[in-house]
């Protein structure tokens, strides 16, 4: 572990040189490229050199005990050592979470989409209450929230909505929400008091740049359209809506939220962008290795991930048994609890398959 530590630190070493060249100053895809690469290692490194100064700390304490002290001076030094090396092993555990690869998309904006699945109107009402939690989140991690397209219900629910959320790190909390959501409440048009189970898909794509995935404009088909409302009700009367299908995959993504075509074919352009990348990626992770499944799931949106019960105030997370008796809390977008819990398992179970390679 130390000598990967060493030539991390290296490695930062290499590129405070770099980024000082130039001739790299003077490129902006290189400058880009190796200012991410720094900036992505940077904490792994500042954790290093704090476990070898402390290293140090606990050598100079421990080479203290052989010279002749005073048993005041004796029990002062064996404090400190024992304080130091508690720090030790907090660092040495630091560390090997810090080593563990990072997933190239975890710093990326993400794209969300929910759609209401088995239920009706109460899938399509939970829908929003799922998109209203992840708002509420986003706003509370500082994050910015922007509506791509909606399909709305006449009830205040949503057969499907597709938002963005921009800020950093926003994928790396949010992956673990793809899948299956379900509920299990009493509805407000029921008036036998019957608990209902409706569910609701969510799927979470990062936002992909252009140098990442390359769609030419010979390979989209753009179509226009009137923007209409619930119900077939006319938006407008312009050919403001936009329609995109990728031919050579066949994805299709329409969007209508904005009343310019020029700003709704931009929002559409990201979707479909992200959908593509997240196709190609998901093909290449099959071929990759189908049999290694992640702790906390494979990603598969059909997988049922968990359950909300509003009699009980429970949530539970069948991916990691976990069940939490704040309902309300979470729903309010206090989401931290979960995705705590669902980011230590992930490290865990990759520290443990790191140890057995």
């Amino acid at each position: 572990m130390f000598d990967r530590l060493q030539s991390v630190e290296d490695r930062y070493e290499r590129l405070n040189e770099l980024l000082s060249d130039p001739e790299i100053v003077n490129d902006p895809k290189k400058l880009r490229e190796y200012s991410k690469e720094q900036s992505d290692i940077q904490k792994t490194v500042e954790a290093y050199r704090e476990y070898k100064d402390v290293r140090e700390q606990y050598q100079d304490a421990k080479a203290m005990l052989d010279e002749k002290l005073d048993a005041e001076m004796r029990e002062m030094v064996k404090e400190e050592l024992d304080e130091l090396e508690d720090k030790v092993e907090e660092l040495e555990a630091r560390l090997k979470i810090l080593l563990i690869p990072k997933d190239p998309n975890d710093d990326k904006n993400v794209i969300m989409e929910i759609r209401g699945a088995a239920g009706g109107d109460e899938a399509a009402l939970f829908a929003g209450d799922l998109y209203r939690m992840y708002s509420r989140f986003a706003e509370s991690q500082g994050w910015k929230t922007d509506v791509i397209e909606t399909h709305s219900t006449g009830v205040g629910g949503y057969k499907e909505i597709i938002f963005m959320i921009n800020g950093n790190g926003a994928f790396s909390k949010l992956k673990f929400e793809n899948g299956a959501h379900r509920v299990q409440r009493v509805p407000e048009t029921e008036s036998g008091g019957r608990i209902h189970t409706s569910t609701a898909t969510v799927a979470v794509l990062p936002e992909a740049e252009e140098v990442e995935i390359e769609i030419h404009d010979k390979d989209i088909r753009v179509d226009t359209f009137a923007s209409s409302g619930p119900g077939g009700q006319s938006v407008n009367t312009t050919m403001s809506a936009v329609r995109l299908t990728h031919i050579p995959t066949g994805t299709v993504v329409s969007c209508q939220d904005e009343k310019s075509q020029i700003k709704n074919k931009e929002k559409a352009m990201k979707v479909l962008r992200a959908r593509v990348y997240d196709k190609f990626q998901q093909e290449a992770q099959a071929e990759y290795d189908q049999a290694r499944k992640s702790a906390v799931g494979t990603g598969d949106r059909s997988e049922r991930i968990r359950t909300y019960n509003f009699p009980q105030n429970r949530i539970t997370d069948h991916r990691i048994g976990l069940t939490i008796q704040k309902l309300d809390q979470i729903l309010s977008g206090k989401l931290d609890e979960v995705i705590d819990a669902l980011i230590l398992e992930e490290q865990s179970a990759k520290l443990e398959s790191a140890s057995n390679e």
